[in-house]
Parts: C-alpha cells; sequence; structure tokens
C-alpha cells in the first residue's frame, strides 16, 4: 500500500508543471498534461483499491502523509531539474511494481493469499465482472503498472532525443 500512496505524484507534478508551462508558454502540450494527470488519477484508484483491502490504522495514515510530503517535494525539485531523469526514475520504479504484482500473483495462485471477492471500488473503476476476485483486480493493476512504465520510458526518450514532449502525441485514453 505504501508505494500506491507516493506512485500517483510523479503523474500529478508533470502534469501541473506542464500544465503552468502551457499556460506560461501559450502552447500545447500534445496531449501529455492529459496522460500524466490520467497517470496520477489511476494510480490513486490503486491506492483506494487497496485501502479497501487493508484497512490501514491510523498511524498508517499518518506515515503516509509524510511519506507523500517529502516525496512530492523531492520529485518536484527532480522534474524541476531533469524531466528527463524524472521520467526515466518513474519508468523503473513502474517496472518495479509490475514485478511487485507479479509476485502477488504468484502467491494469490499459489493459496498463499487469499483470493478474496473484488472490493466494489475495483469492480466500478475497472469495469470488472461482478463476481471479480482479488487475482482480476490485480491483474489489471499490473496492466496499468505496465502502461505507466512504457509512457514514462517514452517520455524520457523524448527528452533524450532533445526534443519537448509537445513535438510526440502522448499515449492518452487506455483505461
Amino acid at each position: 500500500m505504501m508505494l500506491e500512496t507516493v506512485a500517483a505524484v510523479p503523474g500529478m507534478v508533470g502534469g501541473m508543471l506542464l500544465h503552468l508551462r502551457s499556460l506560461r508558454k501559450f502552447e500545447q502540450s500534445g496531449g501529455w498534461i492529459k496522460a500524466l494527470l490520467e497517470e496520477a488519477e489511476n494510480e490513486r484508484m490503486h491506492l483506494m483499491t487497496m485501502v479497501e483491502l487493508v484497512k490501514p490504522k491510523w498511524y498508517e495514515r499518518l506515515l503516509v502523509l509524510a511519506v507523500q510530503g517529502v516525496f512530492f517535494n523531492a520529485f518536484f525539485v527532480l522534474y524541476m531539474l531533469s524531466p528527463k531523469v524524472a521520467h526515466r526514475v518513474v519508468g523503473y520504479l513502474e517496472e518495479e511494481a509490475v514485478h511487485s504484482y507479479t509476485e502477488f500473483l504468484k502467491d494469490i495462485e499459489s493459496g498463499a493469499i487469499k483470493n478474496i471477492p473484488a472490493p466494489a471500488i475495483a469492480i466500478d473503476y475497472w469495469r470488472l465482472p461482478k463476481d471479480a476476485t482479488l487475482k482480476d483486480v490485480v491483474t489489471v493493476i499490473r496492466a496499468d503498472e505496465a502502461h505507466h512504465r512504457d509512457v514514462n520510458h517514452f517520455a524520457s526518450d523524448i527528452h533524450f532525443q532533445g526534443k519537448e514532449l509537445r513535438e510526440a502525441p502522448a499515449p492518452v485514453g487506455y483505461h
């Protein structure tokens, strides 16, 4: 759950900074504002789903607040200094998330983690069948993380080519 609390930060920071730049320079973003804010919203829904499953205690919520505050500011500074490095870092973090969710799926399949019914919030958000299970939820979350990985590596590659994001159309509308 802790990973999901910070996972929404990069999309929000990147989307916010691109939004402000677009306003300041009177330029279109090539869909990147929307793509990054979609990523942030999608990661928020991962967290809301995990909250339903885990039911965090008050001290865990306090820890979330502290970690999120530190990470937001650190990532904000990183993105201001080097968007290409920021997107690459997020791409690597998302690769780790894909791996973590793959391990989660293995634990469900082996019976180490009970394959309980999916929470209603997940069924509604991902339009899953009413009888969806935790395995179904983890599978769609892992697919989301793989998409975020690809989007962020793509964004970093654009920057490494000496271009701006607006010069390459953003992959939007995946959800």
